[in-house]
């Protein structure tokens, strides 16, 4: 059975909290598994979540900030450990690879699983499988940073009413799905496109093109909201966004659902007594005009994939 969803290991900016891991998030996408941003405490958080070193297929690293890269040492580690019985691709900044070899061989270990160096040096695909394309494009971070985006090929979703009208029926089904054609009635007679889904995820940036690009018709988005738009300056001098920065893009792009965080310490109070921390993001990202599904991302949710529509 296919799975689609988001482990979110941890949703803290630039240090950890007493309620908030350094960042991670892992998305379960069929039988792969795609780990963003492994930062400090990752090994643990995956204990917790009941994730896997086997779960891994791909490691995707936006930028070597600690808090998005500190983890990478010991999932590495934990992975060869393991001997997880399958190949691992890491997907980095060209910029950084001398901070990915010295996490890589932080210290000494036994290595057991071939593990594919595969550093991004400019925007477009970066892989490529019969499921999915996987692409980077560039943000605008102090330091060089990069987004990542997952793509699904269209589909065909069968018509029940037009294939009975044709009389297309049993067996003559995948005959007309594997020809194109059979006796005459074509796929695009009994058919419709069934648009592929994609997914994003963008860090530590400020607003640029990267982020309209990544997050467009995105049927879920995960994006930083480092800060709440009273700090909008700030969020700018430092490479970020805000709430209702992050919720605009989204609101823009179609995005059916939003999945806010990377959340600064600062804000660990709720700004309402009583309420939970992440209520003012929420509030600001619906003042932004965002409609669609929002999550204000807690350490060790799971957070599905919207079905298609």
């Amino acid at each position: 059975m296919s799975v689609r969803e988001l482990v979110v290991l941890g949703t803290a900016s630039q240090v950890p909290t007493r309620h908030r891991n350094h960042n991670g998030y892992l998305l379960r996408w069929d039988g792969e598994g795609f780990l963003f941003d492994p930062g400090e405490g990752t090994q643990r958080q995956m204990l917790r979540a009941s994730v896997s070193a086997h779960d891994i297929n791909r490691i995707c690293i936006t930028h070597f900030h600690g808090d998005h890269s500190l983890g990478v040492a010991g999932v590495i580690q934990r992975i060869n450990l393991d001997r997880v019985p399958h190949e691992v691709s890491a997907h980095y900044p060209a910029s950084g690879e001398h901070f990915f070899d010295r996490l890589r061989y932080a210290t000494a270990y036994r290595e057991t699983v071939k593990l594919n160096q595969r550093p991004v040096a400019a925007d477009g695909v970066i892989a490529r499988t019969a499921s999915y394309t996987l692409e980077a494009h560039k943000l605008s971070h102090p330091v060089e940073s990069y987004g990542y985006r997952l793509v699904e090929p269209d589909g065909r979703r069968m018509l029940p009413e037009k294939l009975a009208a044709h009389g297309i029926k049993g067996p003559d089904v995948g005959r007309l799905q594997r020809e194109g054609a059979v006796g005459g009635v074509t796929l695009d007679d009994v058919s419709e496109i069934r648009r592929g889904q994609r997914f994003a995820f963008v860090m530590d940036t400020r607003l640029c093109e990267g982020v309209h690009v990544l997050a467009e018709g995105c049927d879920m988005l995960v994006i930083e909201s480092t800060f709440l738009d009273a700090d909008e300056q700030l969020a700018t001098e430092h490479g970020h966004l805000t709430a209702g920065q992050a919720a605009r893009a989204a609101r823009d792009a179609g995005v059916r659902h939003l999945v806010l965080t990377h959340f600064s310490q600062r804000y660990s109070v709720p700004a309402v007594p009583g309420e939970a921390p992440g209520a003012e993001f929420e509030r600001q990202a619906r003042a932004a005009g965002f409609e669609g599904e929002l999550t204000v991302a807690q350490d060790l949710w799971r957070v599905p994939v919207p079905k298609r529509s």
